[in-house]
C-alpha cells in the first residue's frame, strides 16, 4: 500500500519538479509548501524539539533548493529530500557533541513530543508513544524520525534504509531493537503517571529531565515492581498505534525564508547563488511566533510579532500571605456572548479573587455542609491527569471534585497561566482547600529536589501566580451541579493537574488532617451550603477559543 501511494505521489509531484528546475517560481513554491511537513517532522522528532530544530529544517530545504538541478530522476525526489534531511541532523549531531546544549536554549525549545500529542489530540496509548520518545537516545530518535513515517505511511522501508545509510536487513535489525527500547520507554511513561509509593521515593531527586541514566534506574525498578509492572491494560504494538496517523502540522509561526533580492531561491541558484550564500542571508528571523500563515508565492512566512514573554521567576514575597486591603468593588464585567437566544442564568456565589492569609496551621476547619451526591461521570474517568497546556477535562452530574496539584519549577519556572473552568452549565463552587498544606509554606530547606516551597526556591526558580491570583493548595476540591470543563492553559512555568471524582467524606477527611498528624496544616472549609458560597476564580459560561483567555475575576 505504501509503496503504491509513493508511486502515486511521484506521478503527482514530476511536473511540479521540473518546472520547478526549469526556474518556475510558483513551482518552486508549491514543491517548498508541499514537502516542508515531512522534513519538519522528521528533524523535529530526531531532534525532540531541541532549539535547532528550525536550523536544521532551513537549512535542508536550503541545500534541496540549490541542488534541485542535480536532481536526476523526479520520482526519488522524497528519498533524495529525506537523505539530505538526515545528512543535516547527522552533521549537527557531530557539530554540537563537543559543547553540552545550553539550558536557556532547551528551556526554550518546543517539546516535539508534546507538540504532537496537543496537535494530534492523541489519547491513551498513542500519547504514551508520543511521550515515550523523550526517553530515547539520539541515534535511536533519528531512526525513530524515518520509522514512525513509515509505518505511518508516508516513507517506504527502502527510503528508510537509504536514508539511514544501512542495508535493508540491516534496518530489519535496527528498527527491532528500537521497537523494544520503545516499549521500555512507553512502561517508564505509564510507571510515572501511576501512584507507586516506591517508585516516588525513586524519583526524588530526579529533576524532571529524561536521560539515559534515570532510564535505566526506572527500568530496573519497573522490572522488580509488581505494581508497575503490571500492565493493568492490553498494551497495543507501537506500530499499530501510528498506522495512518497525520503528520504534525507545523507551528504556528514557524518561519522558512528561501528569498535573495527580490528573486526566489531557485532563480538566485540558476544566476550562481551558492547553498552557502543563501543559507547566511535568508535565516529566519523569527522561529516560534504566535500568529502566522505559510504564504504560497513563497518569499517569506509572514509572522506577527510574538506575544509577550511570561514574567520573569521570582522568590514570593510577604504580600502572598499577608491580607490586602479590601478590595473596591469590580467593574460590571463585560457580558460573554451567549450561544443561544436563551435567558443568562441569574448571578449566584462569590469569587474568591484575592489573595488572602493562609490560616493558623492549628485551626481546625469549620464543618463541611453535605451537598447532594447523585453522582459525577467524568470524560477522563476516576483519574485524570494532565500536564500540558490544551488538555481538559469535562465533568457532568452532581457531586464532589478534588484536583491536585504538581508545580514544577524544577522543570521550568516562571509566571504561570492559570487553568480555567469553561463552557459551565449550572453551577460549581469552590468548596474546601486542604492537601495539609498550601503551596507557598515552607516545606524544607531546600535539599528536596531544590525546593523551599511549593511553588520551588532559589535554586531551582520559582512558579510566580498572576497578581491577585488565590493561592493554591495542593488539594482543592469543588462541587460540581451540572457540567463544566477544567483546561490546563500551561505556558510559561510547568505545572500539571490530577482530577479525582471524590466525596464529601473523602474531603472531610482531607481538611480534618492537621499538624499533629504529620502535615503543615489543617485544610479550609470555603463552602456555607449556600448559592453565596465562593465559585472558582477562573470560571466562565462561555466557551472561548483560547480557555486562557477567561477573565479573573469570574461572575456566573
Amino acid at each position: 500500500m505504501t509503496q503504491e501511494r509513493t508511486i502515486v505521489e511521484g506521478r503527482q509531484w514530476r511536473s511540479t519538479i521540473a518546472a520547478a528546475q526549469a526556474g518556475d517560481r510558483q513551482a518552486l513554491d508549491e514543491l517548498v509548501a508541499g514537502w516542508l511537513p515531512l522534513v519538519y517532522n522528521i528533524v523535529g522528532r530526531a531532534l525532540n524539539g531541541h532549539a535547532d530544530v528550525d536550523d536544521v529544517v532551513q537549512e535542508t530545504m536550503l541545500r534541496a533548493v540549490d541542488n534541485l538541478g542535480s536532481l536526476r530522476d523526479p520520482d526519488s525526489f522524497r528519498s533524495w529530500l529525506v537523505a539530505i534531511a538526515m545528512r543535516q541532523i547527522r552533521d549537527r549531531a557531530r557539530r554540537k557533541q563537543p559543547d553540552r546544549l545550553d539550558e536557556s536554549a532547551a528551556h526554550e525549545a518546543t517539546d516535539f513530543a508534546e507538540l504532537t500529542v496537543l496537535r494530534l489530540q492523541l489519547e491513551g496509548q498513542r500519547r504514551e508513544v508520543a511521550e515515550a520518545v523523550r526517553w530515547l537516545d539520539d541515534e535511536d530518535r533519528q531512526l525513530l524520525s524515518l520509522w514512525w513515517l513509515e509505518v505511518a505511511g508516508e516513507l517506504t522501508r527502502r527510503e528508510l534504509a537509504s536514508a539511514a545509510r544501512i542495508s535493508r536487513q540491516h534496518a530489519a535489525v535496527r528498527v527491532q531493537r528500537l521497537k523494544e527500547r520503545l516499549e521500555t520507554a512507553r512502561g517508564i511513561v505509564r510507571a510515572l503517571d501511576g501512584a507507586c509509593p516506591e517508585l516516588r521515593e525513586v524519583t526524588a531527586r530526579w529533576n524532571g529531565r529524561p536521560d539515559s541514566v534515570w532510564r535505566k534506574r526506572l527500568a530496573r525498578h519497573i522490572r522488580g515492581c509488581g505494581y508497575c509492572g503490571d500492565a493493568r491494560q492490553a498494551v497495543v504494538p507501537a506500530e499499530r498505534l501510528l498506522v495512518g496517523i497525520a503528520l504534525v502540522p507545523l507551528p504556528v509561526g514557524f518561519t522558512l525564508s528561501l528569498a535573495f533580492g527580490g528573486k526566489t531561491a531557485v532563480a538566485a541558484t540558476s544566476v550562481g547563488w551558492s547553498a552557502k550564500v543563501l543559507g547566511a542571508l535568508a535565516k529566519p528571523a523569527v522561529a516560534m511566533t504566535a500568529g502566522a500563515s505559510i504564504v504560497a508565492g513563497g518569499a517569506y512566512v509572514v509572522t506577527q510579532p510574538p506575544a509577550d514573554s511570561p514574567p520573569r521567576a521570582a522568590a514570593p514575597t510577604a504580600a502572598s500571605t499577608a491580607r490586602p486591603p479590601a478590595p473596591s468593588a469590580p467593574a460590571s464585567p463585560t457580558p460573554s456572548p451567549s450561544p443561544s437566544p436563551t435567558r443568562q442564568p441569574d448571578l449566584y456565589g462569590t469569587v474568591v479573587d484575592a489573595v488572602d492569609q493562609a490560616p493558623d496551621p492549628n485551626a481546625r476547619p469549620a464543618a463541611l455542609p453535605r451537598r447532594p451526591e447523585s453522582g459525577i461521570t467524568s470524560s477522563g474517568g476516576a483519574r485524570t491527569v494532565m500536564q500540558h497546556r490544551g488538555e481538559s477535562v469535562t465533568l457532568s452530574g452532581q457531586g464532589y471534585v478534588l484536583v491536585r496539584w504538581q508545580i514544577a519549577p524544577h522543570d521550568r519556572p516562571g509566571g504561570m497561566t492559570m487553568p480555567t473552568w469553561t463552557g459551565l452549565k449550572g453551577k460549581i463552587f469552590h468548596i474546601a482547600s486542604g492537601g495539609g498544606r498550601r503551596m507557598d509554606d515552607v516545606i524544607g530547606d531546600g535539599s528536596d529536589r531544590g525546593y523551599v516551597t511549593g511553588m520551588g526556591g532559589p535554586d531551582i526558580g520559582y512558579t510566580v501566580l498572576p497578581d491577585g491570583t488565590q493561592q493554591m493548595w495542593q488539594n482543592e476540591f469543588f462541587y460540581v451541579d451540572g457540567t463544566v470543563t477544567l483546561n490546563v492553559n500551561e505556558n510559561g512555568a510547568s505545572y500539571g493537574l490530577t482530577v479525582f471524582l471524590s466525596s464529601w467524606d473523602s474531603v472531610t477527611e482531607d481538611v480534618r488532617k492537621g499538624p499533629d498528624q504529620g502535615v503543615i496544616r489543617y485544610g479550609l472549609v470555603r463552602d456555607n451550603g449556600k448559592d453565596t458560597a465562593p465559585v472558582p476564580q477562573y470560571v466562565t459560561r462561555a466557551t472561548p477559543a483560547d480557555p486562557a483567555t477567561v477573565a479573573q475575576r469570574s461572575r456566573v
